[in-house]
């Protein structure tokens, strides 16, 4: 399967799950959305497997998406993972800590 075939399949799967759930945003909006608002962050073949990540323009969805296709079994496989932290840390605050980057 081609990159652009696996990532149609890709973009399907995100949009009938996020369309099929009642996920509620942060703002408590539950969002509808549509293959145009489903991009990759990343996407690699190799021999007859696929994996993509992936995920959507919708403000708030801090949801993030990985699909990956087995050609020997002609599977799909797919995550859907939640955004827990996102904290800035500088490489300064790292090199003084006792034994970090010595």
């Amino acid at each position: 399967m081609g990159n652009s075939e696996f990532i149609n399949y890709c973009k399907r799967l995100i949009v009938d799950y996020v369309n099929s759930t009642e996920y509620k945003l942060p703002s408590g909006y539950i969002p509808r959305i549509f293959e145009y608002n489903v991009f990759v962050v990343w996407v690699c073949k190799t021999l007859q497997n696929n994996k993509a990540l992936l995920s959507t323009t919708t403000d708030g969805d801090t949801r993030y998406y990985e699909v990956t296709y087995n050609g020997d079994k002609d599977e799909f496989y797919f995550d859907v993972y939640d955004k827990i932290i996102n904290q800035r840390i500088n490489r300064a605050s790292l090199c003084t800590k006792e034994g970090w980057l010595d």
